[in-house]
């Protein structure tokens, strides 16, 4: 279908079906790229720019695969023709950064009037930022947000025709449409969604709110689309959602992640599988059976901690206990003793106290994780969290956090050095920017190897011999 956009009849009606209708709108907008590169003499461009987390990345992807059916070429700055951020809101400072470019983006499209500016996103979810843009950035041509991506070549059909900004935010949806074109960042591996939304209602976190509930991918469709990756090349997938834990729940047939993942392992050509992200309060022993069990699920969990104190953990709607998060990693060790554990972990959190503090830091010493994404709380408006009394002083926060990252890093160190002088599996990944001839690649249990090689290998599955450990990667030959 995506060879065939120019063959669509363009004097019949939209198609009503989904995603039909869109590659009929990719069509007719793909009229206008041509007559316009041809009366400006040159192919009309393309700028993403993309915020936050791996949802977000694989829906650039499907964003930037829509703006190439459509015509344009890729740029490598905002000095495009059309510019596109997709944005995230986690935090508050993620929104005051996408501010700060939009000024940027005014600049330029008055050096370039047919510009045109596009934001979606979770930031886009959000009444008041619309209104904001509404009101202080006329200049936007399009907003949307993390519920209808799929309609890029629609809303900038309505856009054209209309002539004046386009607004279409969802507050919610059941609909999953896939089967766009995507212009994967790898050609060797990529992203698979399996789910969007969460149930979840962490009291810091404003997810649930942008990205909707949870609402599950049949998991034929994810299938097929995996079995479409690996005879394209595609030799390692990362199955994503926010909590791939619930997978299947909302399915009208329902289906444990678990199963889906050992339906995925048998796909052949696949070589390697990941995941994220996985929530400790429903990660089952059938899931722990099968990763133990599979030879393509790689050796890497990433397991979001957030809390080593239960009273905080109960005040972050966490649904978990210290005792408990202990308990399963006790229980994924055990299965899978070469298993590299990573996790998220906040601080400062409202009424956290030095005694809270220091379960935390009890849990990074006992479970000594091979990394931790540490982070300092961030009161985000629009959670339960923010309206809590006894937020922590900065200077306490402060204190913690650079106590916490010491013994993360000095635990990181030592605990990512246990492979060296082996030779392990490497895929190879890209060429390294730093040292001439060498590749960077990664192992199974996700640590960084810098190796020697050119650019033959890239997304090969290769043997290097681990020469050194420099504590957070290795320095390897080919064996």
């Amino acid at each position: 279908m995506y060879n065939d956009i120019d063959k669509i009849d363009l004097t019949a009606e939209p198609p009503v079906t989904e995603p039909e209708r869109q590659f009929y709108f990719m069509a007719k907008v793909r009229q206008y790229v041509k007559q316009k590169s041809a009366e400006f003499g040159h192919t009309l461009t393309f700028f993403t720019q993309t915020f936050g987390c791996q949802m977000n990345s694989r829906d650039s992807e499907k964003l930037q695969g829509i703006l190439e059916a459509i015509g344009f070429a890729e740029a490598d700055s905002e000095e495009a023709d059309f510019v596109l951020y997709n944005t995230c809101t986690v935090r508050e400072n993620a929104n005051q950064r996408v501010y700060g470019r939009l000024g940027y983006l005014n600049s330029l499209k008055k050096k370039n009037p047919h510009m045109m500016i596009a934001l979606c996103g979770c930031m886009m979810q959000e009444e008041e930022v619309v209104a904001k843009i509404k009101k202080s950035y006329r200049f936007v041509d399009i907003i949307f947000g993390t519920h209808n991506i799929f309609k890029l070549a629609e809303l900038m059909d309505e856009r054209l025709e209309e002539k004046k900004m386009v607004v279409d935010i969802w507050q919610g949806t059941d609909r999953i449409v896939e089967d766009l074109p995507a212009e994967r960042k790898y050609p060797f591996k990529s992203g698979v969604n399996i789910m969007f939304g969460c149930n979840n209602f962490c009291s810091y976190c404003i997810v649930p709110y942008v990205r909707g509930r949870e609402r599950s991918r049949s998991p034929k469709d994810i299938l097929e689309e995996i079995k479409r990756l690996a005879d394209d090349g595609v030799v390692e997938i990362m199955l994503l959602g926010q909590n791939v834990n619930s997978y299947g729940k909302t399915l009208e047939t329902p289906i444990t992640f678990a199963r889906l993942l050992a339906q995925a392992d048998e796909v052949e050509g696949l070589e390697r599988i990941r995941f994220m992200t996985s929530h400790p309060k429903d990660l089952s022993d059938e899931l722990i059976e099968v990763m133990k069990n599979s030879k393509k699920v790689c050796r890497h969990l990433h397991l979001p901690l957030q809390s080593g104190s239960s009273r905080i953990l109960k005040a972050m709607n966490r649904k978990y206990t210290k005792e408990q998060y202990l308990e399963l990693v006790e229980k994924i060790r055990t299965a899978m003793p070469d298993i590299s554990l990573t996790t998220d972990i906040i601080v400062g959190f409202p009424g956290e106290t030095e005694e809270d503090f220091q379960e935390t830091l009890d849990v990074v010493r006992r479970v000594r994780f091979d990394s931790a994404f540490t982070f300092i709380y961030s009161k985000r408006t629009g959670t339960p969290a923010a309206k809590m009394e006894e937020q922590v002083p900065e200077d306490a926060v402060k204190d913690r956090f650079d106590r916490l990252l010491a013994e993360v890093q000095q635990i990181s160190a030592e605990s990512c050095g246990r492979d060296v002088h082996t030779v392990q599996k490497v895929l190879a990944e890209e060429i390294n920017d730093h040292s001439k001839g060498l590749l960077t690649g990664r192992m199974s249990n996700n640590t960084t190897v810098h190796f020697k090689g050119d650019s033959s290998l890239i997304g090969k599955i290769v043997d290097v011999y681990l020469e050194e450990s420099k504590g957070f990667y290795y320095m390897g030959t080919l064996a």
